[in-house]
């Protein structure tokens, strides 16, 4: 995919640092030293670590270029690293490891997630979020066109770069044996959007791209169109107007 774009993303930062939010609030360390912020986007969620744990050395790394500028703009006193997470290890003696919708991308998570909390010293915490609405018209109306024509042959082992997340308790039968405390659970957020099209252009941050990324301009503005199309017919507007858009996360905070 080309690379992501930090302006597009930011487009609903309200929306999409809430989650982050909800996710610092459980994390029960009240004095950590040392913090990352693995997948840390344009520093929105970095900066919300910054100000939970002001005395500690917080570093966000990133695979994106953009991503990272926007970060060191947003934050210039912090350290940002372009680094891939399942190369990357953790430095000695970090309390907390923050992982913000990134997880989901990242092949063979589940092993990473072993592997980063069996790195953290004993009282570490791993905390994770990832978006779990694959099943979401969002979604499911990405993968109905991707194989429609002209769209099949060029998508056809692209419409599923992300697979389903596994159900809490694989995550827990994989985590607890490295976990003093394991805390799993699901939130539904119902974001409200101006319409559908702005369910488009907050898909267009993210699960939207590998879609459109393979896809000349003609074609994928003719894929946008039936996108959007079919995406009005599901996302009907309430009595004021605007959208919800249904979004169900999931949410695991481990302790060593």
């Amino acid at each position: 995919m080309a690379d992501w774009s930090a302006g597009q993303y930011l487009k609903f930062e309200s929306e999409r640092t809430r989650p982050s939010r909800d996710l610092l609030a459980q994390i029960p360390i009240a004095d950590a030293r040392r913090v990352v912020d693995i997948g840390c986007g344009p520093g929105n969620s970095t900066e919300l670590l910054v100000k939970r744990w002001p005395q500690a050395t917080v570093t966000g790394i990133d695979t994106s270029a953009d991503m990272l500028r926007q970060a060191r703009e947003r934050l210039p006193q912090q350290t940002f690293v372009e680094a891939n997470v399942a190369h990357w290890v953790p430095p000695e003696k970090t309390d907390v490891l923050f992982a913000n919708a990134i997880f989901q991308w990242v092949p063979n998570h589940l092993k990473q997630l072993q592997r980063l909390i069996g790195a953290l010293p004993l009282g570490g915490v791993l905390a994770v979020q990832m978006p779990d609405n694959l099943d979401e018209p969002t979604h499911v109306l990405m993968r109905e066109i991707a194989r429609l024509e002209p769209f099949r042959e060029k998508l056809a082992d692209k419409a599923r770069s992300r697979d389903t997340l596994p159900a809490p308790g694989v995550y827990y039968d994989a985590l607890k044996p490295f976990c003093t405390r394991l805390e799993i659970w699901h939130t539904i957020y119902n974001h409200v959007l101006p319409d559908a099209a702005a369910v488009v252009e907050w898909v267009k941050g993210t699960g939207l791209r590998p879609f459109v990324d393979p896809l000349e301009a003609p074609e994928r503005k003719q894929y946008l169109a039936e996108y959007t199309a079919r995406l009005a017919a599901s996302y009907v507007p309430q009595a004021d107007g605007k959208v919800l858009l249904r979004f169900p996360r999931l949410f695991i905070v481990a302790v060593k």
